[in-house]
């Protein structure tokens, strides 16, 4: 068996033009520009990329990224006094603070002095709570609108994509953290997957990444679960960024996984070009509320 690629650039691409014209009809109809403030403390190389990237992806799309960056040195309360200020800015509708922050600062505090209405990346509490709370899809959500994570968010728009059903699927996350492991198991569950989430510490790991018809890897371990973890007909996602020497791996053993896998996401041109993607989706959806109101 050879796994069919769940091409990540290609779909990102289509997607690029569908949002095109969604920024369009927006700013038509509102005379406004979705913006998005992007803060970083100092500069972490990872960081200044990843602004970059978004940088050029709004404006590909006709929007716009401001760039807020303070010195290494930035104390806690200059961060949050900049995030303040940017939540009562009403061109600005969307905030993304990158990490990592450097020591003596508080992640959660930060977190949570963003507006939820304007936390594009889906990491505020009031977000994760709601997305915790919310019912399965295809019923009432049953609480005030969210957003999700942009990651996770776009690895479901590429299993979606590809008609991947999930209902009744057992779905397995390897992975609990709170910006992909555990909203990706929440989004699996709204969509009726039975889902298991595991860690560092599961017990027998390799045996119950067997039983996924859906394996989610998000550990930070690159090529941590070999082909034998993976059931024969499996989907497997891949959210695994790794550096070995110099190449980009995921945290699948690619090879091995596609020979055994029905479907799988590459790295790199897998799950990382939908990330921004889904981001351009978040911020566009926070000006639409923050305009219609």
């Amino acid at each position: 068996m050879t796994a069919t690629i769940l091409d990540g650039r290609a779909l990102a691409k289509t997607m690029r033009a569908e949002l095109n014209e969604e920024v369009a009809t927006f700013k038509e109809k509102y005379g406004v520009t979705p913006t998005i403030a992007v803060v970083r403390v100092g500069e972490d190389p990872g960081s200044v990329w990843y602004s970059n990237a978004i940088k050029k992806t709004m404006a590909g799309r006709g929007m716009e990224a401001q760039l807020h960056v303070l010195p290494e040195t930035a104390t806690q309360e200059e961060l949050v006094a900049l995030v303040t200020r940017l939540n009562a800015d009403p061109a600005v509708h969307g905030i993304m603070v990158q990490e990592p922050m450097p020591k003596g600062i508080d992640e959660a505090a930060v977190k949570a002095a963003l507006s939820p209405d304007k936390d594009v990346d889906g990491v505020h509490e009031v977000n994760a709570g709601r997305l915790a709370l919310a019912a399965p899809a295809g019923r009432p959500a049953g609480v005030k609108p969210f957003f999700v994570p942009a990651t996770p968010a776009g690895g479901m728009e590429l299993l979606r994509r590809y008609g991947i059903e999930f209902k009744g699927k057992h779905a397995v996350v390897v992975g609990r953290s709170s910006i992909v492991g555990k909203p990706m198991a929440l989004l699996l569950l709204r969509e009726n997957a039975t889902v298991t989430i595991c860690h560092s510490r599961t017990v027998d790991l390799p045996a119950v990444c067997r039983q996924a018809d859906i394996l989610c890897a998000a550990v930070g371990r690159p090529e941590m679960i070999r082909g034998d973890w993976i059931k024969p007909g499996a989907v497997v996602v891949d959210f695994g960024v790794n550096d070995v020497e110099g190449k980009m791996v995921g945290d699948v053993a690619y090879d091995e996984a596609a020979e055994v896998a029905a479907m799988i996401t590459p790295v790199p041109g897998g799950t990382g070009p939908m990330t921004n993607i889904m981001l351009v989706k978040n911020v566009i959806e926070a000006a639409r509320r923050q305009v219609a109101r």
